[in-house]
């Protein structure tokens, strides 16, 4: 593997991930779906197919690498059932439980500032057509 300059894009990146607190937070919630996948655990485990179902739009191999990527960081637990067919479950770790009551304050703060969002985006008060992964965040935490 090739070694990266210190005086690197990435290289400054990577020390500046690993030095500010706020940074990392939102690399590890950050992501299209992260947060969502987060909600949907929020309340009870849910196998594969029950997350695909709750998160229309998001594809299969998207849903995997997140999924994995949350693993890794220590926000989900993935339990895997000695079961014919094999069984796997989803759940939320103690700190992605953390979490929770995160999610909560930024749906209510996109419900509370989505209208002046779209007004000033499009000149219009209307709200954005789909709004269907954004609907599955509960507005308090479990």
């Amino acid at each position: 593997m090739a070694k990266l300059k210190e005086n690197s894009t990435n290289s400054q990146n990577r020390r500046f991930f690993t030095s500010c607190d706020m940074t990392y937070a939102v690399q590890i919630i950050g992501g299209r779906w992260k947060i969502l996948i987060l909600s949907a655990l929020g309340k009870e485990a849910k196998r594969y197919s029950q997350l695909k179902k709750v998160l229309p739009g998001i594809t299969e191999r998207m849903l995997t690498l997140q999924l994995r990527e949350m693993e890794m960081d220590g926000i989900v637990h993935r339990t895997v059932y000695p079961e014919v067919p094999p069984r796997v479950e989803y759940t939320l770790a103690d700190i992605g439980r953390e979490l929770l009551p995160i999610c909560a304050q930024l749906h209510l703060w996109g419900g509370r500032h989505r209208n002046a969002a779209t007004v000033n985006a499009r000149g219009t008060g209307s709200k954005p057509e789909s709004q269907e992964a954004g609907d599955a965040i509960p507005s308090k935490p479990a």
